[in-house]
């Protein structure tokens, strides 16, 4: 990383350092009052071995008790065999159940009809495969699927639509990929889970910063004076980031802006549910 880079980026991240101890205590009363408002006390997570499912299983646990939330891990035949390890671990370090749903029959059965599929069709498939799964699971254990999506990863549509994204609540969806690591360090996850190569596991050796082409820091540090800041194109580059950089971010949060709001409804009458029909979502509750 060039030397002005390096800096801008410690900066940056500097800036975005938090008060652990508040932002934890912040998250815990989020996930149960939000549980708890619905009537419903027990909770269901994807647990993929990485950081972010991690993190959520750590703050549902201190939320609602480890004996309320279920982890669910739901390998492929090619997925890391390491990610499941670490999924256990998680769940034995936070005391939630651990549950093993493979999804290799129903995916490969779909793809033996396509065998010319690309890894994108078949990451799409096996997200949204294992979404299906957690609604199911939720309902047979009366309980919300909680979210694992972060800040930056929704910013840049880094994720599948009604797949990994989709949950009922999501307490990590404002914190930054660094934040992430920070409070995962603060809550006890596992330090093998917090330090390796962040990868959603789609296929063999996909990494998510190969595929960005950036590392995490630089990417927050970008987008923490995009949107927090709300730093405009040629401010940023007046900061001293490279242009390419600051272009191929700006790039990504545009076209997965579709990923970031409801479907639209076509208005035809004089209430319309996306935009005349609003109340906070527990009225009346």
């Amino acid at each position: 990383m060039p030397v002005q880079m390096k800096d801008l980026v410690n900066e940056s991240l500097a800036e975005l350092e938090m008060d652990a101890r508040l932002t934890t205590k912040l998250l815990v009363g989020f996930i149960r009052d939000e549980v708890s408002k619905v009537g419903m006390e027990k909770i269901v997570i994807g647990l993929s071995g990485g950081i972010d499912s991690a993190l959520s299983a750590f703050l549902a646990a201190q939320a609602m008790g480890p004996e309320n939330v279920w982890g669910i891990c739901m390998p492929y035949r090619l997925s890391n065999p390491q990610s499941e390890a670490d999924a256990r671990e998680v769940a034995k370090a936070c005391g939630i159940t651990f549950k093993r749903v493979k999804i290799t029959p129903q995916v490969d059965a779909y793809f033996d009809k396509y065998p010319d599929a690309t890894n994108l069709r078949r990451g799409n498939k096996m997200s949204r495969e294992r979404m299906t799964i957690l609604y199911d699971q939720s309902a047979a254990a009366s309980a919300l699927v909680v979210g694992t999506s972060n800040k930056t990863e929704l910013l840049l549509g880094y994720g599948t639509l009604f797949g990994d994204m989709a949950s009922a609540v999501n307490p990590i969806g404002d914190l930054f990929k660094t934040q992430v690591r920070q409070i995962s360090r603060h809550v006890g996850v596992p330090a093998g889970v917090i330090d390796k190569p962040p990868s959603a596991d789609l296929w063999v050796g996909q990494t998510d910063e190969e595929e960005l082409g950036l590392t995490y820091e630089e990417v927050d540090s970008v987008l923490h004076y995009l949107i927090d800041h709300r730093y405009d194109r040629a401010e940023i580059l007046e900061k001293g980031f490279a242009a390419e950089v600051v272009d191929g971010i700006l790039r990504l949060i545009q076209r997965s802006q579709y990923k970031r709001r409801l479907p639209l409804i076509a208005k035809v009458s004089q209430r319309t549910i996306d935009r005349d029909f609003r109340y906070a979502r527990d009225w009346g509750v």
